[in-house]
């Protein structure tokens, strides 16, 4: 679908009371939010060109539809790159990861994908594109427009179009994986969080043997990402190994050869479904409580006999934790009952990932946000009736 037939088609759809569901590349279909089933699905994939790129402004412009993989490849070409870190990147979209607001593990180092988006066009849902920002760096007086659509699920307008500043690409990385038995994950973690030169992500894994290592087993194990210049890494590398030697951890194997590939399986994992058997929650907070979050979590899970893959980030303090069972029947009546208790432990936990039908039941988004009451102006405001992805946020947004 071109621009112009995607703005007839939603202004048309707007007049006539018809809802539509937005897609990207559908790779976050079960991330928040189930949404009643809508009148019309737009796929915003056929807007895959690379508008721009201004390599010698660290800047450029592409179409919403364009998959992650090809905007990095064709950035890459002039040794530059934007830090969006999403699951299954190739298949998922520029502007569904930026409308679903995903939260990059390398956030602590770069900062956030929204921190990077410098202008962009967005199709209301009356039909109207707006555009905000532009292609410089430093453009913006007032309010900055483009940063409240990244992260609304498409509630407010379909994203169309964004400007970005990129960065220079790191001329190496390098991943470290090692072992990590329970006792050692407290020193291990703190360690790693006072390293001089901190990794670009650095997790805490659990379980997720199939999704990342592809064989059986829960051994814990810490997953590294270095990136920078050569002598960096190098230097990097000598202190982990050290730290987490003192740590107890006994052996860390380094890989050069796949390092990002690496990266990439433990980011898939965060959504790994084990189909109608599965449900994944994901609880934000603050580095020093992830190891605690995570702990309770999957003790609950386990109360509720329920098995658990737990990946924790350790730079962020993000937490994911998969709650599962052999049968999907009883694995419905057992997560249902363990919801509440995963409430009390992380009363805004999100699920992230899983098709078990029970999750149209739960309450996806947890706990109302504080800012709930003007997110519901806003979307009164752009899509009075309530046109565009009805139901898939927060709230019932």
């Amino acid at each position: 679908m071109t621009l112009d037939e995607l703005c007839k088609t939603v202004a048309s759809c707007n007049s006539e009371g018809k809802t539509i569901e937005i897609q990207g590349g559908n790779t976050l279909r079960a991330f928040g939010a189930a949404p009643p089933k809508a009148d019309v699905v737009i796929s915003t994939t056929g807007l895959s060109a690379l508008l721009t790129h201004e390599f010698h402004d660290l800047t450029c412009s592409t179409q919403s539809g364009l998959r992650l993989t090809s905007f990095a490849d064709r950035l890459a070409k002039h040794a530059q790159f934007v830090p969006i870190d999403v699951p299954q990147r190739k298949k998922a979209t520029v502007g569904g990861a930026l409308a679903s607001g995903w939260l990059s593990p390398r956030r602590h180092l770069y900062g956030r994908a929204r921190d990077f988006v410098i202008g962009s066009q967005v199709l209301l849902a009356d039909g109207t594109l707006v555009r905000a920002g532009g292609m410089v760096v430093k453009n913006v007086s007032g309010y900055d427009m483009s940063k409240l659509y990244v992260g609304s699920f498409g509630t407010l307008g379909i994203i169309t179009q964004l400007n970005f500043k990129t960065l220079p690409q790191p001329q190496r990385r390098r991943t470290l994986i090692a072992k990590l038995p329970e006792r050692t994950r407290t020193r291990a973690v703190a360690q790693i969080a006072a390293s001089p030169v901190p990794p670009a992500a650095a997790f805490c894994v659990e379980g997720f043997r199939k999704s990342i290592d592809g064989e059986d087993g829960v051994d814990g194990r810490i997953v590294l990402l270095l990136e920078g210049s050569e002598s960096l890494v190098d230097r990097a590398t000598r202190d982990l190994r050290s730290a987490l030697g003192r740590a107890g951890v006994p052996e860390t194997a380094i890989i050069d050869t796949g390092a990002w590939e690496s990266f990439e399986r433990v980011l898939d994992a965060t959504i790994a479904s084990l189909g109608e058997r599965s449900i994944t929650y994901r609880a934000l907070g603050l580095p020093g409580n992830a190891l605690d979050t995570g702990t309770a979590l999957r003790d609950a899970a386990n109360e509720h006999e329920l098995f658990t893959d737990v990946l924790i980030d350790i730079m962020n303090g993000d937490v994911f934790v998969r709650m599962s069972e052999r049968d999907s029947r009883a694995f419905s009546e057992k997560i249902e009952a363990c919801d509440d208790a995963i409430r009390k432990i992380a009363p805004r936990s999100v699920i992230a990932a899983g098709d078990a039908p029970i999750r149209e039941s739960l309450n996806a988004w947890g706990e109302d946000p504080p800012g709930i009451a003007k997110m519901r102006a806003l979307k009164t405001q752009f899509d009075p009736k309530g046109t565009l992805n009805r139901g898939r946020f927060a709230g019932g947004l």
